[in-house]
């Protein structure tokens, strides 16, 4: 196997190479709440199911993000899947400073005081079971406790650092 001579040598390539790749890879758009003394949420793209029996989620979460004291402290998460028409929800949530909660936002506490959103494609409640280091991120493992897959819509993806909609 053959490597450009630019990507070989150093761990920046190696970080660049991560996020070239994974450009190229459409992935769902979620946000996910926790609240402690206030709430707080960031937009995921590395939602993933992990076990029907028992019902476990997982995502990543940066150390560095400002929802991470919070959420490193919390005992339930809620986990919104977008629909194509929240681009602009998503936008906010993944904005750094911003008041993530404010107006436009429309949301109510939910089940274990989480903070749900409205308008969402789906929800669920999940209880955090695990938080495992991994770089300069945590991996979160979360068992669903409640939910509701009912929300009318097409997904919101991400790929090429652009929001995108699902097209035919």
């Amino acid at each position: 196997m053959t490597v450009s001579p630019e990507l070989r040598t150093s761990r920046q390539a190696s970080s660049d190479l991560l996020r070239s790749v994974f450009r190229q890879h459409a992935a769902g758009v979620a946000v996910v709440t926790a609240h402690g003394d206030r709430p707080v949420g960031f937009t995921a793209t590395s939602l993933n199911s992990v076990s029907a029996e028992p019902a476990l989620i997982s995502f990543g979460v940066g150390t560095g993000s400002s929802s991470w004291p919070v959420l490193s402290e919390a005992g339930h998460i809620g986990v919104h899947i977008l629909g194509e028409h929240q681009a602009g929800l998503a936008a906010t949530f993944a904005r750094s400073g911003a008041d993530r909660f404010a107006p436009p936002t429309s949301w109510r506490t939910g089940p274990e005081g989480v903070p749900l959103l409205d308008g969402v494609l789906a929800w669920m409640v999940a209880r955090v079971v695990a938080k495992v280091p991994a770089g300069d991120h945590r991996i979160v493992l979360a068992e669903v406790v409640d939910g509701d897959p009912r929300g009318e819509g097409r997904p919101l993806l991400y790929h090429q650092g652009r929001f995108n909609a699902l097209r035919d």
